[in-house]
């Protein structure tokens, strides 16, 4: 059986008393029933964080009454919020280079209804994986980015802003893109753009981490899923896992098991962003899990 309809609300603002009173209270007055519900409260910067998922079917309203009607009581508490409907899928676009572990894990996800979204396409530098996207019949862009010419680079990623602005998703997943990304692409979908990297940062940042962190002699290495910002592997984490290594692990040994913590952080990470389940406060995520 799917599950049932929900309204998923999302509210950031000033902490103070009698938020949850009043939010709950809205809902009970309408005879709503809350599915899920999480809060939490930050000392230093005195913010009040809430996610409900309300039962759909209980309230006598649609979505859009429920904005109209819950204005009055965001505008007492000066809200910042939001309400989606699970039942309207995320709309998603996937950016990949040669790599494949994590659009294979992803695409997996999808065919087998794991991640329950509308995957609108599949954006390449590189034709390698383009038979296994059209395979799992996702549309695909090849858009070459060539080194070491400044004026083809940014016709690149004019193109690429035009697929973006073209598909207008919900979430644009880096799953191993190994190009950075413009400033301006980076503000105009802030929040919106998220990038695995293979480092547990902000340790090991730019290329080649497994062979910094093998130089080092850690005995943990991780993944960490996170928002994209105008500056390099510096957004807002979402998700980060480790492994345990040792001595007698080499580089090739890094790389590999750095590949299953890479594919399990970007696809919880994903699901989180695409259930409405991160807030986005300055350089830090609260991730209602």
């Amino acid at each position: 059986m799917p599950p049932p309809r929900r309204f998923i609300l999302t509210i950031a603002c000033p902490d103070r008393t009698g938020i949850v009173a009043a939010v709950s209270g809205f809902i009970a007055e309408h005879h709503g029933w809350i599915l899920e519900a999480g809060q939490h409260s930050e000392n230093e910067s005195k913010r009040f964080y809430m996610r409900y998922e309300v039962l759909a079917e209980s309230l006598p309203f649609d979505l859009s009454q429920f904005r109209e009607r819950f204005r009055a009581v965001a505008d007492a508490y000066d809200m910042r919020w939001s309400i989606a409907d699970s039942s309207v899928k995320k709309r998603m676009v996937i950016l990949v280079s040669r790599q494949e572990h994590c659009l294979a894990d992803l695409l997996h996800r999808y065919r087998v209804g794991e991640l329950d979204i509308d995957l609108c396409a599949v954006i390449s530098n590189h034709r390698d994986l383009e038979s296994y996207v059209g395979w799992h019949d996702v549309p695909f862009h090849h858009v070459p980015v060539p080194a070491g010419d400044p004026e083809a680079k940014n016709a690149a990623f004019a193109q690429v802003g035009e697929l973006f602005e073209r598909y207008d998703a919900d979430a644009y997943v880096l799953a191993r893109f190994m190009q950075i990304l413009p400033p301006s692409l980076c503000e105009r979908y802030a929040g919106r753009i998220i990038n695995i990297h293979h480092s547990f940062l902000p340790s090991f940042i730019g290329a080649r981490p497994y062979h910094q962190a093998f130089e080092r002699g850690v005995k943990l290495i991780g993944a960490t899923c996170h928002y994209v910002t105008a500056e390099l592997d510096a957004g807002p984490i979402i998700e980060q896992d480790v492994v345990r290594v040792d001595h007698s692990d080499q580089v090739d040994d890094l790389v590999r098991l750095g590949r299953d913590v890479e594919k399990a952080v970007l696809a919880r990470g994903v699901r989180y962003h695409i259930e409405d389940r991160v807030l986005i406060h300055e350089r830090k995520t609260i991730v209602f899990t």
